[in-house]
């Protein structure tokens, strides 16, 4: 046992210099992008599949959406890619409203869609860094039909305000029938073993109905301040 041990730690490369490094490209993605979502206003982030074709209900329900919340004077943030990221864009590019991405290099997968402003394409190679511009400048979360990164993003949400890491702002989630399962999952599972409290559901509104979302963010901020979180 103890030759393994010696063995993995012999393996382990620390790459202490390349590591202290790396400190700066990080603190460059966080100043650049600080300095530039620092103008964009009050802003909603749309999150859901980069997969979605242009002819799902649901790319139909996150444009109509976004360009109903940019009417409103809501920019929209995305993280800049296909389906329901392009659609959130598209929707706030049909209204004239402020139109951001938050693109990030992936295989297979765009680097950015054309419906994004051109003062807004921002570019990012760590995800943590993008993570924190989707939730400091936003003042809703609309989280349409995804996979692993949406609920991602969901739950990190909803963590930062039940640990009141983060004012709490509206998080909305968009198809019914898609996340029913999990909503039922929740409320059978996570609030029956007490392992969260069962007012942390009342934390997101789920509706299909774009009208709605829009007035839930819209009546949100009558009663509470716009101001970036944290």
């Amino acid at each position: 046992m103890e030759k393994k041990r010696k063995q993995i730690q012999s393996r382990y490369d620390a790459r202490f210099e390349k590591d202290v490094w790396g400190v700066f490209k990080v603190m460059g993605e966080f100043v650049d992008g600080y300095e530039r979502m620092s103008h964009v206003g009050p802003c909603v982030s749309f999150f859901g599949s980069a997969r979605i074709k242009e002819d799902h209900p649901y790319y139909k329900m996150a444009v109509e959406t976004a360009r109903k919340m940019a009417e409103t004077g809501l920019g929209i943030i995305t993280g800049g890619g296909p389906g329901i990221m392009e659609a959130g864009n598209r929707g706030a590019h049909q209204a004239g409203g402020t139109s951001v991405g938050l693109c990030i290099s992936l295989p297979n997968e765009p680097t950015a869609n054309q419906y994004i402003g051109s003062d807004f394409r921002i570019h990012f190679n760590y995800f943590f860094a993008r993570k924190v511009m989707f939730v400091k400048y936003a003042q809703g979360f609309v989280v349409l039909p995804g996979g692993f990164g949406t609920l991602d993003e969901f739950f990190e949400a909803m963590t930062l305000i039940q640990t009141k890491k983060m004012h709490q702002f509206p998080i909305i989630m968009m198809g019914k029938e898609y996340w029913g399962g999990l909503v039922d999952w929740m409320k059978e599972k996570l609030v029956d073993e007490k392992t969260i409290d069962p007012k942390d559901m009342e934390l997101f509104h789920v509706t299909d109905d774009p009208e709605e979302a829009t007035s839930i963010i819209y009546d949100f901020y009558e009663t509470n301040k716009l101001r970036p979180n944290f």
